[in-house]
């Protein structure tokens, strides 16, 4: 199995990757990285890999479902945790005023108390703004603070982020598989 996903390394799209190699495929396969999902998708199109694997909190989902409909179909889904997050502040800020953080990642906290928020594109670039001293305070991967332990200091543990999950191939599934729901009698709907 060939996946596709979102760049950069270190991030949950590869996490994620590399735990379905592990726990579907026995740890055999590769993991592509790509900074667009539009670049992953018409990879496994020309068939430079056989498997995109995209969150579906991920912004370019929907986009990419309808961009890529009846060409890339969804193979497989399935729940799996993020990395650990954390609201991280500088160490030598008492009160940071600016947030840096992934869109997706806006509401996993009481934002209030920020006069500023930054986007950035993935929760590793917030990590690395951290560590260059660019943001006064991000959510992203708790595991930044094992890497500057002396300049940046924990501020809230948030967890894991529980997300939805799919796999997409060039081949649908068939009508008889249980992860399919429209392969019973849609003329006779049941009423509840």
């Amino acid at each position: 199995m060939q996946i596709a996903t979102l760049g950069p390394s270190g991030n949950n799209h590869e996490l994620i990757a590399q735990r379905y190699l592990n726990m579907r495929c026995s740890g055999e396969g590769s993991i592509t990285l790509f900074t667009q999902f539009e670049d992953a998708f018409q990879a496994l199109i020309n068939g430079q890999v056989s498997h995109v694997l995209q969150c579906t909190a991920h912004f370019s989902h929907s986009d990419c479902v309808g961009r890529f409909m009846h060409r890339a179909y969804p193979v497989d889904t399935f729940i799996a945790g993020s990395k650990p997050l954390a609201l991280i502040a500088q160490r030598a800020l008492t009160h940071p005023i600016q947030i840096a953080l992934q869109p997706a990642t806006r509401y996993y906290t009481d934002l209030t108390g920020f006069d500023e928020i930054i986007e950035a594109p993935t929760t590793v670039a917030v990590a690395e703004g951290l560590l260059s001293g660019q943001f006064e305070a991000g959510i992203c991967a708790e595991e930044v603070l094992t890497q500057s332990p002396e300049q940046l200091r924990l501020v809230q543990s948030l967890g894991p982020a529980l997300d939805t999950w799919v796999m997409f191939a060039t081949t649908p599934l068939p009508l008889s598989s249980p992860l399919r729901l429209d392969h019973e009698d849609d003329n006779h709907p049941r009423h509840y």
